[in-house]
Formats: C-alpha cells, sequence, structure tokens
C-alpha cells in the first residue's frame, strides 16, 4: 500500500481530476460527486467550456491544462488526440498528497510525486484506442485516417503507461471492469455512477418515444431516427453533437428535435415519454436509468452498459424493459412492435424501484468507503455523505 507524504497531525492536499468538462453528462456527474465528497481539493482537467460546468463546482479552484489555450479547443477535443499526452502531464499535481481521478483516458497521466495514493474511477478506456480501433478508423475520411492511425499507437502507449501508475481502480460497471483487464492489465472494483434519482418525477406516458445524449456516431441515434419514420410513430429527440445535421436531414414529419436542455426540461422529457429508445452499445449508460427513475421503460440494445442498466429479459417479472438483439432498424423496429404489444405489462413502481439502486447515495457512500480503504488518513478530508449530497442534490 502506498502512502501520503504528509506529516503526522497535517491535513492532506487533495486534488480532483477529470478529463473534461465539455458538455454535462454522466461523467460529469460522477466527478461533481467526486468534488463534493473532497471539499478542499483542487479541481483539475484538460478543458473546460461554461455549459459543461456543474453548478457546484462554479466557486472551485479549477486548473485546466494547457489545451484551455488553444482557441475553439472544447468545440473540438477530440481532433486534440495527439496533444493528450502533452495536456495531462502539464497537470502539476505533484504537491497533492491524495488524487482521485474522473477518467476515460487521458487525464490519469498527469504528473504526480512518486508514490502519491491515486483512485482512479475510469469510466472507460478509451475505444478508438484499443478495441474500437479499426471500428472508428474506418470511420473517418482516408486523410484523417492515416494522421489518426499514425498517432494512435503513440497515444495508446502513454494511456497504458498511465494507468499502470495507478495505485487503485476503480470501473464503473462490470463491462468496463472486463474492459480495464483487458486493456490495462489491471483489476478493479465495481460502484455504479449516481443518477440523479432527486429529479425523478411520475408523470402520465405520452405518446412520443424519447432519444437522448451526445449526437455522436457510435450512439446510433440513426437508427432510432430511421426506425420512428418506418413505423411513422412520433420521437422526440434531445441532445446536440456532430450527427445532428445529417440526423435532421433523415428526420420525417413525426420526429422533433429539441436540442440541449438543462437537467430539470430533461427529466420532464423523462417522465412523459412512452418509452426510451436507447441503441447504444454503451460502457455504462445513465440514459436507461435516468428515464427508468422516472418509471419509464427502457427499449434497448442488447449489448455492454445496458445488460446492468435494464432488466430485459424475456420472463423476468420485473423487467424494465427490452432488448433488441443487433443495431440494425429491423430489429429495433420488432422491438417497438412487441413492446406496443405488451406496453400493458410494464409497471412504473417496478421501474422505478430498480434505478433507484443507482442513487447518489448508494455512489458516495461506496467510493467514500473506497478512497478510506486505500488511504485511512483521507478520513480527514472527505465529506460525510450527508454533507456532499447537499452540495450536489
Amino acid at each position: 500500500m502506498r502512502t501520503a507524504h504528509t506529516s503526522k497531525g497535517a491535513r492532506l492536499r487533495v486534488a480532483v481530476l477529470h478529463h473534461w468538462f465539455v458538455t454535462e453528462g454522466g461523467g460529469e456527474r460522477v466527478a461533481e460527486c467526486l468534488a463534493a465528497l473532497l471539499p478542499t481539493a483542487d479541481v483539475f482537467t484538460l478543458m473546460h467550456a461554461p455549459d459543461g460546468l456543474p453548478a457546484s463546482l462554479a466557486g472551485r479552484s479549477l486548473r485546466p491544462s494547457l489545451l484551455q489555450r488553444i482557441p475553439g479547443a472544447t468545440g473540438r477535443h477530440r481532433e486534440l488526440l495527439p496533444l493528450y499526452p502533452i495536456a495531462a502531464r502539464s497537470l502539476d499535481v505533484r504537491g497533492y498528497d491524495l488524487v482521485v481521478s474522473s477518467d476515460s483516458g487521458p487525464v490519469k497521466g498527469a504528473r504526480l510525486r512518486p508514490g502519491t495514493p491515486h483512485l482512479c474511477y475510469c469510466h472507460s478506456p478509451m475505444r478508438y484506442l484499443y478495441d474500437g480501433f479499426e471500428s472508428y478508423s474506418r470511420s473517418m475520411p482516408w486523410h484523417k485516417r492515416m494522421f489518426f492511425r499514425m498517432v494512435a499507437p503513440y497515444v495508446r502507449r502513454a494511456d497504458w503507461r498511465a494507468a499502470q501508475r495507478v495505485t487503485r481502480f476503480v470501473a464503473n460497471s462490470r463491462y468496463v471492469q472486463g474492459r480495464i483487464r483487458a486493456n490495462y492489465g489491471r483489476e478493479s472494483e465495481v460502484i455504479y455512477p449516481p443518477i440523479d434519482f432527486h429529479l425523478a418525477r411520475r408523470n402520465g406516458a405520452g405518446d412520443a418515444y424519447l432519444a437522448a445524449g451526445r449526437m455522436v456516431a457510435y450512439k446510433q441515434t440513426d437508427l432510432i431516427v430511421k426506425a420512428c419514420n418506418r413505423l411513422q410513430r412520433q420521437l422526440r429527440i434531445v441532445g446536440t453533437g456532430p450527427e445532428e445535421k445529417r440526423l435532421r436531414a433523415m428526420a420525417g414529419p413525426t420526429i422533433t428535435f429539441l436540442g440541449h436542455l438543462r437537467r430539470e426540461q430533461l427529466w420532464q422529457e423523462y417522465s412523459r415519454c412512452r418509452a426510451l429508445l436507447f441503441a447504444a452499445d454503451e460502457d455504462f449508460g445513465m440514459v436507461p436509468l435516468e428515464a427508468e427513475s422516472c418509471g419509464r421503460p427502457v427499449i434497448a440494445y442488447g449489448a455492454g452498459g445496458s445488460l446492468e442498466t435494464v432488466r430485459g429479459c424475456e420472463g423476468d417479472p420485473n423487467r424494465t424493459g427490452l432488448f433488441f438483439p443487433a443495431q440494425t432498424v429491423d430489429t429495433l423496429c420488432e422491438a417497438i412492435l412487441r413492446f406496443e404489444a405488451e406496453e400493458t405489462s410494464f409497471s412504473p413502481d417496478t421501474t422505478q424501484a430498480f434505478a433507484q439502486e443507482f442513487s447518489a447515495p448508494r455512489f458516495l457512500r461506496e467510493m467514500r468507503a473506497a478512497i478510506l480503504d486505500m488511504l485511512p488518513a483521507a478520513d480527514g478530508v472527505l465529506a460525510s455523505v450527508d454533507q456532499a449530497l447537499r452540495t450536489v442534490a
């Protein structure tokens, strides 16, 4: 077990790291909760944008990397892949006694003092560097593909080396736990991320299906649009991203784009939807649980994190949705029609009770225990669960 470099009785200096605050999502919620657990911590990130910073972090010490100086960096952060290792190393946390990171790849490479305890909450090893490398590469124009294939091995090596320096990994799902083992050769424990259950509300189901999340290719939102076009079903889409222009061009008259919504507005959409449609092979996926916390069922692609966040197996008396077996328009259409034939069998009470197992108090309690297990001396800088909840609720 590594020990902190601090004199007896001195208060630990703590750093919380998060890869970037570009848009608010599940990763940003995790970072917000970690910062609430560690109220004296300085917060480090590769870059941040006003719309991506949770309100509870507005008054905190926020220290970005050199990427923040690049004009327009937050709008094209994925294009800056070759700079990730250098940017991470520019985050100098050598003066800190405890480092807790919320990471989907680059930020765990920050410069630490040797022996400093570092707990990394891993949302996922970067798919486009590891098991998704070939498919991600094939989706690019040829000139970008050549550049990507040239620089990706360098970034992958830097990421792997950073992973070996982490003291302890926590994975956000069993699925990601397996990916950490396969890509980093490291073991981890699983602590599911927190959903904003305090925002849950129950309204009567409307006529429209819902899709929500960042509009990027791997989310497969185009399958949802095509399926609702074919079946002439009402669909409301929340989110923005590089795929938006293409999706709007293919959308028929039953599709409504709502753009970016604030949290309260998004949860109103969850509570009124007929069901959530979720076509991504996601590492975890907060969106299905957020819909379920409002008592609404989920029609999900049966792979990845959805197998942990949706009970969709035939014959399960406590099911909260159903799965479709392949990322195709045909199978999604079949699933929608199957759902409609069985719609009255889904219980809002059962669905909401399942989602409550992923609440913020449970996350805060388990993360607090994980930090103390790694570094008992951190007890003096950790907030109680109740104190942290008052910050992030």
